[in-house]
């Protein structure tokens, strides 16, 4: 496996305003026009997966396979010739201060490793700018009922 890991991000909330958000995949609804819609088209979720296509890969599926509150979400990705993994990673400093972090895991041949590489990178380095830029706080009052 290849692994691809963002920069740390640093984000002013608490790790369970941020899980809360992002462990419900129906959150992305609000903020789903950050996504560059030239590299992602097509995008729809439920609680639990997120499907969307990206050129000249076709459709791509991410599906949450673990939960661990407060700290990890994992997901594996369908409908790609090659095994993906992806983790969000949390770790609270204080409650106004947690550190995120994306890893990607590429079950990559020799062949394809030096053509995907680069785009892997790049994406895994996108997503977790614009998971930096959420605004958690509203996100996370929106479903205290």
């Amino acid at each position: 496996m290849t692994e691809f890991t963002s920069e740390i991000k640093q984000l002013p909330y608490s790790e369970t305003t941020i899980f809360e958000v992002l462990s419900n995949l129906n959150n992305l609804e609000k903020v789903k026009d950050q996504i560059p819609q030239d590299k992602v088209q097509d995008f729809s979720f439920d609680r639990d997966s997120c499907t969307f296509n990206v050129n000249p890969m076709g459709q791509v599926r991410f599906s949450i396979v673990e939960r661990e509150p407060n700290k990890t979400i994992k997901f594996v990705a369908d409908q790609l010739p090659v095994e993906v993994y992806l983790w969000i990673q949390l770790k609270e400093v204080n409650s106004q201060d947690t550190r995120m972090k994306l890893t990607v895991k590429a079950d990559l041949n020799p062949f394809l490793k030096p053509m995907l590489s680069g785009p892997l990178q790049k994406g895994v380095d996108k997503i977790a700018n614009v998971l930096a830029a959420v605004p958690y706080e509203t996100l996370g009052e929106e479903h205290k009922d």
